[in-house]
């Protein structure tokens, strides 16, 4: 490989690639190491040792010896434990923190509602959330690389600025320059479909899987869309939004209105809220239902929706039924322009994956042209906190990096 630099850029570059090669091939040794990056040995043996110096890497014991008589090469691992990444989930409902090590385990967690601190500041709590956690596993400040966040809202990464996130009544809101005042270290931010993406990808169903499409079905509808293992996020930072599909042209063109203000189509017809909404209205047609009362009360959930259809409720099944109809719709032509390796679902209604995943695979692999792994997201609540972690790892530039 050939790098034009100073020789001191030249021997940071050689640096990280031998860190890199060690993070995605432990255990390893040194010898293999020259002869897969194309180092020299003895170049590489010093690499190795400032490495080991600094906690990057270490050393496990001499092998057996081999069938030939001699002894098997010092083994090198990446050292997990050499630093920590702080990973943010902000919700409308919840705000989700944890610390991760380099591996991606969770070392420590905390949440608190964010309308109880809506008002007072979010960065302001989880500044106090991340520094009591800290201080109870006795991680020291200068062992925290940095931390990356996940927005419900349209995020310019660039610049940090969150153009607007409507549960969060955020307008042009200065994400990254507010965390500043708060928060020593590095950090990063970006949609939380996005940074859910970028989860199931390093630790989750999409592992080793460059072009991948994931779909978050909650309230909303939303996705994140990685092409050739970098994230789409479109000419205004708004690309993958999957809730604004339309479906039904009959639909649209009756008097549609959305579920919720400036909500798109899809997400009115298929999100958890609208079939919760649709079956409310239903059962309150049908004086002889069980929950007839219950519906002119409240608004019945689509949780208690899958699970009146999983006992045979004929009302709930047909207002399914519908739902899963339109959204496989979606994503027959999300994945038609997309053509994804694997599509991961992921998000509330998604906790019915039992109910509604075989239904959706026999629509879309009817209509497909080819057929596309669909999975539901292997890391649940925790896509949006560790992919945050993952956003930073990707996105900060040190001599770790993770792609």
């Amino acid at each position: 490989m050939n790098f034009n630099g100073t020789p001191m850029q030249i021997k940071s570059m050689n640096k990280k690639r031998v860190l890199q090669w060690i993070q995605e091939n432990s255990p390893t040794s040194r010898a293999e190491i020259a002869a897969k990056i194309s180092i020299s040995k003895p170049t590489v043996s010093l690499l190795v040792d400032e490495l080991i110096g600094e906690k990057w890497v270490y050393e496990k014991g001499i092998g057996e010896s081999s069938s030939q008589g001699g002894r098997r090469p010092i083994h090198l691992y990446f050292n997990e434990k050499a630093a920590y990444v702080i990973g943010t989930d902000i919700g409308g409902t919840k705000v989700k923190t944890v610390i991760s090590d380099l591996g991606g385990n969770i070392v420590q967690s905390s949440s608190f509602s964010t309308n109880q601190f809506l008002k007072a500041g979010l960065l302001k709590q989880i500044s106090k959330e991340v520094h009591s956690m800290l201080d109870e596993c006795q991680i020291p400040l200068k062992q925290v690389l940095g931390m990356g966040a996940g927005v419900p809202g349209i995020t310019l990464t660039s610049s940090g600025v969150v153009l607007e996130a409507p549960s969060l009544n955020w307008v042009r809101y200065p994400f990254l320059a507010e965390a500043e005042k708060y928060f020593p270290f590095p950090v990063h931010v970006d949609n939380d479909v996005n940074v859910a993406a970028l989860g199931e990808q390093w630790l989750g169903n999409a592992k080793n899987k460059q072009n991948v499409l994931f779909i978050a079905v909650g309230t909303g509808i939303g996705s994140g869309i990685i092409i050739n293992n970098q994230l789409y996020r479109g000419h205004a930072n708004a690309a993958g939004e999957m809730g604004y599909m339309v479906t039904d042209k009959t639909d649209m063109k009756k008097d549609f209105k959305p579920i919720f203000h400036r909500y798109g189509y899809l997400e009115s017809v298929a999100g958890g809220k609208s079939i919760g909404k649709k079956l409310t209205e239903i059962i309150q047609q049908k004086p002889d239902h069980p929950l007839y009362s219950q519906a002119h009360q409240s608004e019945l959930s689509g949780e208690m929706a899958f699970a009146l259809a999983k006992k045979g409720d004929q009302s709930a099944v047909s207002v399914i039924e519908e739902a899963t109809q339109q959204l496989a719709y979606g994503i027959i032509n999300a994945a038609s322009l997309l053509n994804p390796e694997i599509i991961i679902l992921g998000g509330g209604v998604l906790k019915s994956s039992d109910y509604i995943l075989p239904r959706l695979r026999n629509i879309v692999n009817h209509y497909l042209p080819s057929s596309v792994e669909l999975k539901v997201s292997r890391l649940g609540d925790h896509a949006g906190v560790l992919g945050a972690v993952s956003l930073f790892l990707r996105e900060h530039e040190s001599i770790i990096k993770f792609s």
